[in-house]
Order: structure tokens, then sequence, then C-alpha cells
């Protein structure tokens, strides 16, 4: 990889996808983001946790979320390019996912409110019906500043992994639709003008066969908030997006699909923002590399500039090799969810497929991430620390991808699962046949057989081990196929 490829987002991209889908408009949001956006961006991360307003001067309830000067035009400008838009337009979600890059690799936290935004429009457009598109996904959809966003509310104060026995949230039926009651502890996008939300309609089953997908406005039918938020969250990361505890109370609902299916449409919601983490991690830590590759060159250290220095200028190849292979296997899972995502259940082979691949993904890019953050700040030493310099702000963004929609333990045993249940490994290793050695994939085919063959206790306590190694096998994999058929 040469330094110019490493020091942009957009020439990384050409180099590892060839050819570009409109390539003017990426390099413009990038330009966009290098003369304007970057200094907002900054500001907002410097002025740290938005403020609630709960009430006006009236004293009656508003829940009104006051930003730092500048975050409206910063979170305006990629709705209004088409990350969300562009994916119903082009009928495709890869234009959103190449936003959304050129957006993480300047502001992380703001990818946020673009996925969950996205996680909101794709299962009403799949789910909703003409009355409820000409309603909701419409403002959605909008290129301008009345543009509506979206907010994707599962976890609870019990946690998030565990969603059948943890979420509480009751759906009620009423002559004129359905009532939510209950309160989401990690309300990521607080304030947002829409919301899909796991609840338990009364007298469904224990588990998460009883949960159920609904849509619920920020507004009453009467215009009368629909939801309250009790307070913001002072996390260490994301300052771009509220998080906030969310209290519904008889709020007004819309169901989403079958209420006996909305464990998969949950699924659903949770593999497009996983993909977007996945993309969204490397893009973070090309950033953090090029910031430490910038540092390393100009400093000098024990007469020589500290990139010469034989140490860190391996790691720094080991750096851009790991990141190539991240992008690939993030990349894939792009690919994958976008032959699958308009797929309902039941569901094929290539979604499950899918599935494990964007599990290997999700886990191996975050960790990658975070990793990478680190080092970038060791490669600046002490300067590394100072919250003065753009560095340990990766770290920070860095810390919450391991653990947003699904922490690493969550993709480790989801990703064994579906192996264990659809077989699915056979499909990947189908997939790496053209780039990998036959002896390879007969070695990996004999592994997985093995692993599975051991008690339950022993796959799951062995899960990390032999899901990093099938990560970066996949990967190496992916890579080389795409090498080759550049």
């Amino acid at each position: 990889m040469q330094t110019d490829e490493l020091l942009t987002p957009c020439a990384f991209l050409q180099k590892q996808l060839g050819e570009l889908p409109d390539p003017d408009a990426l390099r413009e949001y990038q330009s966009w983001w290098e003369t304007t956006g970057r200094e907002i961006s900054e500001a907002v991360d410097r002025a740290g946790t938005p403020w609630l307003r709960m009430h006006d001067r009236r004293g009656e309830r508003c829940d009104e979320i006051l930003f730092g000067s500048g975050y409206r035009q910063l979170l305006l400008e990629g709705y209004r390019r088409g990350v969300i838009w562009s994916v119903f337009e082009q009928e495709s979600l890869v234009p959103s996912y190449l936003l959304g890059y050129l957006t993480a690799y300047n502001d992380p936290g703001l990818y946020c409110p673009y996925t969950v935004s996205l996680g909101t429009a794709v299962p009403l457009f799949k789910y909703g019906g003409k009355a409820l598109h000409e309603r909701f996904l419409e403002p959605l959809l909008r290129r301008d500043e009345q543009v509506w966003q979206g907010a994707t509310w599962m976890t609870e104060i019990k946690g998030g992994s565990d969603l059948g026995a943890n979420v509480e949230t009751v759906a009620t039926k009423t002559g004129n639709g359905w009532l939510l009651s209950g309160e989401k502890y990690f309300a990521s996008n607080a304030g947002a003008e829409l919301a899909v939300v796991a609840a338990r309609p009364e007298g469904a089953p224990p588990g998460v066969k009883g949960l159920a997908l609904f849509l619920v406005p920020r507004l009453r039918s009467n215009g009368s908030l629909n939801y309250q938020i009790r307070r913001l969250k002072d996390k260490i990361a994301t300052r771009s997006v509220p998080t906030g505890e969310v209290v519904l109370e008889q709020s007004e609902a819309h169901l989403l699909g079958r209420a006996d299916q909305g464990i998969y449409q949950i699924l659903e919601v949770l593999n497009v923002s996983r993909v977007a983490n996945a993309v969204g991690s490397v893009a973070l830590a090309q950033r953090a590399l090029s910031e430490a590759y910038r540092f390393a060159a100009e400093r000098s250290a024990f007469g020589k500039p500290v990139l010469d220095q034989p140490l860190l200028a391996r790691q720094f190849r080991e750096r851009r090799e790991g990141l190539e292979l991240a992008f690939a296997l993030a990349w894939e899972a792009v690919r994958r969810l976008d032959q699958v995502w308009r797929e309902k259940p039941s569901y094929s082979e290539d979604y499950h497929l899918f599935r494990l691949i964007a599990h290997l993904a999700k886990y191996w890019t975050a960790e990658f991430a975070v990793q990478t953050a680190k080092w970038a700040m060791e490669v600046h030493g002490g300067l590394g620390s100072l919250a003065e310099y753009p560095v340990e702000r990766w770290l920070r963004e860095a810390m919450i991808l391991a653990i947003w929609e699904g922490t690493s333990h969550r993709q480790i045993l989801d990703g064994i699962e579906v192996i264990q249940r659809k077989q699915v490994h056979l499909a990947l290793l189908k997939l790496l046949r053209p780039a990998v050695a036959e002896a390879d994939l007969l070695h990996w085919e004999q592994r997985i057989e093995a692993y599975l063959l051991q008690p339950q206790e022993a796959i799951e306590a062995g899960g990390e081990e032999f899901f990093a190694a099938l990560a970066r096998f996949t990967a190496e994999g992916l890579l080389q196929h795409n090498r080759r058929a550049g």
C-alpha cells in the first residue's frame, strides 16, 4: 500500500474496490470534511455531552436536546448527500456504506445517527406498507433540513445481549393500534423523530420468540410527546450522537411485520448496524494509522525519523496489512448484505452465509480498530494522551465499537451458533476456494468438524481462539481473491 493510499480514505477505497460508484461525489464529500467538517467535528467533540432541556418556559415537557454549535450543519451534510435516500433510489446499500466510511474516517460518532436512521428506514420499507411509507418513510428520505432521523432501541437496564430475557417493554393492542410501556436504557439518537423498538405483546410467549418490532414516532397523533427522555448519558465516546434513557408510557406504536416473527425483524435491524460497525471500525483504524504515519514521518529520535526505526517500520507494515485484511472482511459483509437485505423469513442459504460473515467482520474489525488506535497513541508517546491532539480521540471512539450492537462475546457465540445450526461453514469454504489452497481448505473443514464434536461447554469456552483464527483465515482468503480479481 502506497503512502497516499493510506492517508486519504477515497484513495484507499479506490485501491481496495477499483472503480467506485460516483467517485466525484465521494471526493467532494471528503473535501467538505477537510475544509469545513473537521473543524466543526472537533468543536462538537470538545463540547462533550449535549444538554437536555426537559421543560419549556411554560413548564410543559418538551425534551429538547441542545447540541454544540455547528452540530446540525455537520449532521445534515450526510443526509443531504444520500446516506439514507440513496439506498432506496439506487436499490443498493453500497452508496450508504461508502458515505459511512468517509464519515467514520472523519467522525466515527457521527456515523451512529446515520446507521440507526438506516436501521429504521430498512424495516419500515420492508414491513411497513403503503400507509406507513407515506406517513413515515418519506420524511426519512428527504434531502433538506426537514429530514427526519431514525433510532433503534432494543436494550434495557438488564442488558442487551439476552433480549429474550431482558426486554420488559409491553405492547398492548387497542382498537386504534398499539401502545407501548417500558424503558430503554441505551437509546442511541434519543430525540429522533422515529424509532424501531423491541417490545413484547401482551400474552406473547417468553424468550425471543415472544418479541415483536414496533415503529414509535416522537409525537403522538395529537402532536404531544410520544416518549420522554429521562436523561442523556455522559459516555466515553460517540459524543456526536445523544444516547439517553427513554421512557415509553402508553406510547403510540405501529407493528412492523408479524408479531410472531419479531425476533427476525429485530436481528435484521442489528445486522444493518453490525455491518456499519465493521465499516466504521476500518475507517477509524485507517484514520489512526494515517495520523501515526504523519507524526512518525516528522518526528526524529536517536538521529533519524521515528518512521525509519526498524521496529516501528515493521509495525507500520503489519498494521497496513491488517487494515487491508479488515477491509476485505468488512466489505464482503457489505456485498453479502446488499444481495440479501430484501429477504424476509424464511431465509436463504446466502442469508445465513451473510450472517456468519457479518459476525466475523464485526468481531475482527472492532478489535483491530481498538488495538490500532491504542498503537497510534503509543507512536505519539506522551503527546498521544493529550486531548489537544487528535489521536487520543480515536481510542475513545474505538472503545465503543467492540460493544455496540453486540459485544465481541456475542459475535463469537452467535457466529458459532449459525455454524452449528446451518452448517454454513461449508458455504464459507466454498466461497474461499478460488483463492485458498485445497490443503488449507481441507485443514479448516477438519478443524471445524472436530471443534463442533466437543461438548457445548468446551465449544463456547474455546470460542474466541477458534473464531479469531477463522476470521483471519477468511480475511486472508478474501483479500487474495480480491487481488486476483483486481
